[in-house]
């Protein structure tokens, strides 16, 4: 999410900043063209801004779209780890913030804005087409899909982090200089768009993805192709607009003349270390043999305040964890709103929605409000309450993430396995395993049940020998168990007599908040199964199990069961989010099919509006944190707890670090750097540049 600083002054890239006036000589090349553009309506502003404002809100909406699925993607299209998937999908908005610089050189440097903003958008596009190619399941196997899509990536991250530095200064050099008053409204528009285009973006490529099926399974094609499309829409308004432009020439690149003059002033040091030289005031100004004071006062402000900043890159990291870490939370949540079911990743738009509410909120009503108290609520004060909201909001997440994992299924280590039992016999049965103490009870008949029991094996797998009493009768089999599975022993009745099977359960939870389903068939006779239009399960008669099926949260009350003596009604009803089942195919009869539905593994029964608090305290965290002023992945909820116990200890160091910062005014410097000068300058002797031995 982006926001525009508060106050008046329009928001400028680091790399756009008056550079011309860093430099003692004039900027190569040609003079700016300062075109008059046609006006919107009568008014100040020039048409050519309604160009770049639609060109904003498509390449935002491209952007944020596309990032909204990414980690699902990594997930269910690749089939890695929640860990793998939040390592990349950081990794890529890493990238994403460092191809800034690659476009601020380009632009001021070699090609100006405008051809920087094209070509890039080109490439950007490029990025886009081959992303959504590389989504087509049927095209080649997956490690073509993974090459297609880190390309597609890669060329992504070059093309919006080329084009950021630049679209807004160019907006900005649209106006003339007497309409300065203009063109801060046509940041706080500019922003609007940026905005509007992920709130949208952000609740509308989640449907794509996932309300729309394609090639038999979520339409990952759809959903990066659509951003695509999006982003070809900005490139041809943008373009469309070209011949209203106002269009400056490359004039050389700040951060290259920074660098630069710390480099030479570093040298030069070194070089002169000599006690007859006097000392100076700062390590920068040994610079001052080759660059004007004005640069040098800049490039001090510049590293004291990167100094300030050096604890704030982790409020970002941890901010960014809403696309990674808190997206996979909410696939093990209840999605059910009643009357919309929202889909994982959709949980996103809120933060942009609470970023427009509560810029309004904070800037004309809390700020005055505590201005009123007459606290001294200072930008630094603003940022640390910002960072202590996002601490918090990381404390929420922590809470959630363990009453999430009460519905998980216990984790094994080596040598544990779990069982239950199902009892399908007409009467109570009593098991018991060797050297086991197990099954106290006895099991009633269809009894719903209890939690799986926990089996201690003498290696990595163990023979067991089982104990069946039942009406007086006693059976005895043996079953091998292996370490970390999970087991259903099932009791039946066949032929006349009592019997049994061990079959394998589900060890996890369904990902992505799908549900689970297999079918026992107690019949005598084999059954095929439709559970929707696409479904079809065949199960063998004699209580034989089928595999498990995956299938979306819905009720199920549509299917079919086909026997050799005919065609049945099957009704399945909730299949729940996150929940296993096995469904037991007893009797059909009167025209009927007659089922028992076991809950192997509870559904996800934390809600995800209890994700609100920790969005409404993260966007308020943000709200304070960037307008006035990646990553961290991990298993299990404790990394929660890790985000906040780290968070609030960047917030303590940044406090401390703030306390003894002391601002300083550029006109303020400049007029004590002339009195140094002045009292220095009879005292001074020359400078001679020699070779040192080190």
């Amino acid at each position: 999410m982006e926001i525009p600083p508060s106050g008046d002054t329009p928001p400028t890239p680091l790399f756009e900043t008056a550079h011309r006036d860093f430099r003692d000589d004039p900027p190569k090349g040609d003079s700016p063209l300062q075109k008059k553009s046609p006006k919107l309506c009568g008014s100040n502003y020039p048409l050519s801004i309604a160009f770049i404002v639609v060109n904003e809100f498509c390449e935002r909406f491209s952007y944020y779209g596309m990032r909204a699925v990414l980690t699902l993607y990594f997930l269910s299209f690749f089939h890695w780890d929640e860990n793998l998937s939040t390592a990349v999908y950081h990794a890529f908005s890493a990238l994403c913030y460092f191809t800034p610089v690659i476009g601020a050189i380009m632009a001021d440097s070699w090609l100006g804005k405008y051809k920087t903003i094209i070509y890039l958008s080109i490439v950007y596009v490029v990025g886009h087409l081959i992303k959504s190619v590389g989504a087509i399941p049927s095209l080649g196997n997956q490690a073509v899909h993974v090459v297609l899509s880190m390309v597609g990536l890669f060329l992504i991250a070059l093309g919006t982090g080329g084009i950021k530095p630049c679209v807004s200064a160019f907006g900005g050099d649209q106006f003339e200089e007497e309409h300065a008053s203009e063109r801060s409204k046509f940041f706080s528009i500019f922003y609007l768009s940026i905005n509007a285009g992920s709130l949208i973006s952000t609740f509308v490529t989640p449907v794509l993805r996932g309300d729309v099926k394609c090639f038999g399974e979520d339409c990952y094609a759809l959903a990066f192709g659509v951003p695509a499309a999006l982003m070809v829409l900005a490139l041809v308004v943008f373009i469309a607009g070209s011949g209203l432009y106002r269009k400056t020439p490359p004039q050389g690149n700040v951060l290259l003349e920074v660098c630069k003059c710390i480099s030479f002033a570093i040298k030069n040091r070194l070089k002169n270390r000599s006690r007859e030289i006097p000392k100076r005031d700062h390590w920068l100004d040994w610079a001052s043999e080759k660059y004007s004071k004005q640069l040098i006062g800049e490039v001090k402000m510049v590293t004291r305040v990167l100094f300030l900043f050096i604890p704030l890159p982790m409020f970002w990291a941890l901010f960014d964890q809403q696309g990674s870490r808190w997206t996979l939370q909410a696939t093990k949540m209840n999605a059910d709103f009643g009357i919309y079911v929202l889909q994982p990743d959709q949980m996103q738009f809120l933060n942009p929605l609470l970023i427009l509410v509560f810029i309004p909120i904070f800037d004309l009503g809390l700020y005055p409000l505590i201005n009123m108290c007459k606290l001294n609520f200072t930008p630094i004060r603003k940022m640390a309450t910002g960072m202590i909201l996002a601490g918090l909001a990381f404390g929420l997440a922590a809470v959630i993430e363990v009453k999430i994992n009460e519905t998980d299924m216990p984790r094994l280590v080596p040598k544990e396995s779990l069982i239950r039992v199902l009892n399908l016999a007409e009467n109570p049965v009593q098991v018991t395993i060797q050297d086991k103490d197990l099954f106290q009870q006895p099991v009633e008949s269809f009894q719903n049940p209890a939690e799986y029991s926990k089996l201690i094996l003498n290696g990595e797998q163990q023979s067991l020998h089982f104990t069946l009493q039942h009406q007086g009768l006693t059976l005895a089999f043996n079953y091998t168990v292996k370490e970390k599975s999970v087991y259903s022993l099932i009791v039946f009745e066949a032929e006349g007599s009592l019997s049994s099977r061990l079959i394998t359960d589900l060890e996890a939870k369904p990902e992505n908040g799908l549900a689970a389903v297999r079918f026992i068939n107690g019949l005598s006779q084999d059954v095929n199964l439709t559970i929707d239009s696409k479904r079809f399960i065949a199960v063998q008669k004699n209580y034989s199990a089928s595999e498990y099926s995956l299938l979306e949260r819905d009720i199920y009350n549509n299917g079919k069961c086909i026997t050799e003596t005919g065609e049945f009604p099957l009704e399945l009803g909730l299949l729940d989010f996150g929940a296993s089942y096995t469904v037991v195919i007893t009797n059909v009869s009167g025209g009927t099919v007659e089922t028992w539905k076991s809950e192997d593994i509870k559904a996800n029964n934390v809600h995800m509006a209890w994700q609100l608090p920790q969005y409404l305290l993260i966007s308020a965290g943000e709200v304070m944190f960037s307008i006035t002023g990646l990553a961290f992945s991990y298993s299990q909820w404790a990394e929660f707890v890790l985000f906040t116990v780290l968070l609030f200890a960047v917030c303590i160091i940044f406090s401390i670090m703030g306390y003894f910062y002391v601002s300083v005014d550029p006109e303020d410097l400049e007029e004590k750097e002339e009195k140094r000068e002045t009292s220095s300058r009879g005292n001074m002797i020359g400078l001679v540049t020699q070779k040192t031995k080190l």
